[in-house]
């Protein structure tokens, strides 16, 4: 049992770590490469990390995008990517890191956050399908999630998200 739990905003002596998280999390280094894109691009709103004991263990970023509706530029965030190391999953973690996103992103004055994701893990945060099946979106209909932090944020006939160019391979 760890001794010591933390939800904290990253320190640059982590983003090692945090690569090293994302690559073993997903079997692959494009999540890794979109942090350090997100970071250098100056996109990010929240970047998080679990420390157990002081050691990194989880990770998320929120960071801000494109999401238009009836031609009115909505203030969007991307969640995305999030991971926890596979020896401390089951354990609230990822839940822990969404929901101080979230207040972050409150915070900075965003209107919604999207997410591409697990449906059944997202709706306990209030993601749906429906609040964005209505935008043109790079993954194409029913991959998306909305999250209004605004309620009427994401109203209206039609529109688009667009992620950050750190995204790169998501929109092609």
């Amino acid at each position: 049992m760890p001794r010591t739990v933390e939800i904290a905003p990253e320190h640059p002596r982590e983003h090692a770590a945090i690569g090293a998280l994302h690559c073993a999390a997903f079997n692959d280094t494009y999540e890794a490469a979109v942090v350090i894109g997100l970071r250098a691009g100056g996109f990010a709103i929240a970047s998080l990390v679990s420390r157990v004991d002081g050691r990194v263990a989880g990770h998320v970023m929120f960071s801000r995008m494109t999401v238009l509706v009836d031609g009115r530029d909505v203030k969007a965030a991307a969640l995305a990517p999030l991971a926890v190391d596979e020896n401390w999953r089951q354990m609230g973690l990822g839940g822990k890191l969404v929901t101080a996103g979230l207040a972050m992103c409150r915070e900075a004055g965003m209107h919604c956050v999207v997410v591409l994701g697990d449906p059944t893990y997202y709706r306990r945060f209030g993601f749906s399908l429906q609040a964005i099946a209505h935008l043109r979106t790079p993954y194409g209909p029913g991959k998306l999630m909305g999250l209004e932090l605004v309620p009427g944020a994401l109203a209206g006939q039609a529109g688009e998200v667009r992620y950050p160019a750190p995204f790169g391979r998501a929109q092609s």
